[in-house]
């Protein structure tokens, strides 16, 4: 895993459910409970059709 949090990016933690956006990147990974946070991925927006 990367371990530069990234601006703009949501970090989800999987024991509590807490989202975080990061509002200012750098080195290092933003914890919760003491374990990293994992990086969400973006969902598929719904076809126009």
């Amino acid at each position: 895993m990367n371990d530069i949090n990234q601006v703009g990016k949501r970090y989800l933690c999987a024991q509590c459910g807490l989202t975080v956006m990061c509002a200012k990147g750098g080195s290092g990974r933003i914890t919760c409970h003491g374990e990293p946070m994992e990086l969400q991925t973006t969902k598929p927006l719904p076809s126009s059709d």
